[in-house]
């Protein structure tokens, strides 16, 4: 039974990567396992199965995983999240802050119809950055972010509440405290 499953108990926590000082949380082992992974997916879409979502925007590269399947369950499309240069199409960008540099990803330009409903996956939300990022460029596109979905919160980061500024409902399964 996949709701037995405790999902926090199939991450991997891997101290001092890639810097020391933080603790890495590893969803590699939690994918690897057949009823955990089939859990972790049943949870994240639950909150949004009677919503109008019709595309699962997924950020590079656990988000694919993840958004892939989600978009499966929700019976609707997904829509690829990447870093620059990485779309094959003409595509538009957003940059977001790294906490050694500017980084920028990218979504093809005609990825999503103006107030298409959306839901946004990735597997981690620490600082935000990127899932800010990504909440920016869906709404470039005038789509209606629906909210967003992550197997962890690392919520001492901030990253959450930084989505809820900007009006974005944020689903976690699990939460690490410190970073």
């Amino acid at each position: 039974m996949t709701e037995d499953i405790d999902l926090k108990d199939l991450v991997r926590t891997i101290p001092d990567y890639p810097k020391p000082g933080i603790m890495f949380r590893d969803i590699t082992t939690l994918l690897g396992h057949a009823n955990g992974l089939r859990a972790c997916i049943e949870r994240l879409v639950a909150p949004f199965t009677n919503r109008r979502i019709e595309s699962v925007a997924g950020i590079e590269a656990r988000g694919f995983i993840l958004g892939g399947a989600v978009a499966d369950r929700l019976r609707c499309g997904f829509v690829p999240i990447r870093k620059k240069g990485k779309l094959p199409a003409k595509a538009i960008g957003q940059e977001y802050e790294l906490e050694y540099g500017i980084d920028i990803i990218e979504i093809h330009e005609d990825a999503l119809k103006p107030g298409e409903p959306v839901l946004l996956v990735d597997d981690l939300i620490a600082t935000g950055g990127t899932a800010e990022a990504a909440v920016k460029l869906l709404r470039k596109l005038d789509a209606e972010v629906v909210g967003a979905a992550f197997v962890i919160d690392l919520p001492d980061l901030g990253g959450s509440a930084r989505l809820a500024k900007l009006g974005i409902e944020c689903h976690s399964l699990m939460a690490f405290e410190g970073d």
